[in-house]
């Protein structure tokens, strides 16, 4: 589980990542997409893949998978 929820984060670090370098580059040649288009899809990749890492997590935690810990009181 502590894998998968890693794996998801670093794919919306490479998203944020990409729609970055997407922003940053020069418009391109006649015929292909505009970078803007490609930005608004990374950045929306990302909100996706969060939104699911949310759920994933909400859904182990109701299966009993994860349990919250919490800090030790009273010490």
């Amino acid at each position: 589980m502590k894998v998968m929820i890693v794996i998801a984060l670093l794919a919306v670090l490479a998203a944020l990542a990409s729609a970055g370098v997407f922003m940053l580059r020069r418009p391109p040649k006649e015929g292909s997409q505009a970078p803007d288009k490609r930005m608004a899809r990374a950045l929306a990749v990302r909100v996706g893949v969060s939104v699911a890492i949310f759920l994933l997590v909400l859904v182990a935690w109701k299966l009993g998978w994860i349990a919250p810990k919490g800090l030790p009181t009273g010490r």
